[in-house]
């Protein structure tokens, strides 16, 4: 609580400072969710995302029927046989986990794919926002979704809707 009072007194601090200045806010939720190309990049890697996760739960699946199987046949393995059996359960299992790793770690082929797909787009809506603030003289935009602070903010000051229009989109 004591953090987010100070965060606002700053902000309120910094924003009495720019008073002579002038600033505006950005919805990037709503601009996002008005671009169709951006909505069928969301589709494709949600459908990327349920191929690859179904990939990995069977192959979790395949080392629980190995290991139900070893659990079944234990009386029966000799020393040796059960050591085997471990190792090869072991081994599955850590194919599952590098194979989740490789499509949904930080570095992994989802994250590479979001980047492909999303990171046009991205900086489209950045270039018109720097665009924007350039012709109008803004010296401050905020992202009015991201900002957990913000409380209010004026429709008057929400330039989402001009962003749309430049970029080609109309509300």
């Amino acid at each position: 609580m004591r953090k987010n009072i100070l965060i606002l007194s700053l902000f309120v601090g910094i924003l009495g400072s720019l008073s002579a200045q002038k600033f505006a806010i950005v919805d990037m939720e709503y601009i996002l969710k008005n671009i169709p190309s951006y909505e069928t990049a969301n589709e494709q890697l949600n459908i990327i995302s349920k191929k690859w996760q179904s990939e990995v739960e069977a192959k979790m699946q395949e080392v629980q029927n190995m290991y139900k199987n070893y659990q079944t046949e234990l009386v029966f393995l000799s020393d040796e046989m059960k050591v085997e059996r471990e190792e090869a359960i072991i081994a599955k299992e850590k194919e599952a986990q590098e194979l989740k790793r490789e499509y949904f770690g930080p570095e992994g082929e989802l994250f590479k794919k979001r980047q492909s797909l999303m990171k046009p787009i991205q900086d489209e809506i950045y270039n018109v926002i720097q665009e924007l603030s350039r012709e109008k003289d803004y010296s401050l935009i905020v992202d009015k979704s991201s900002a957990m602070n913000i409380i209010f903010s004026s429709p008057k000051i929400d330039i989402s809707d001009e962003i749309l229009i430049k970029l080609g989109y109309s509300k």
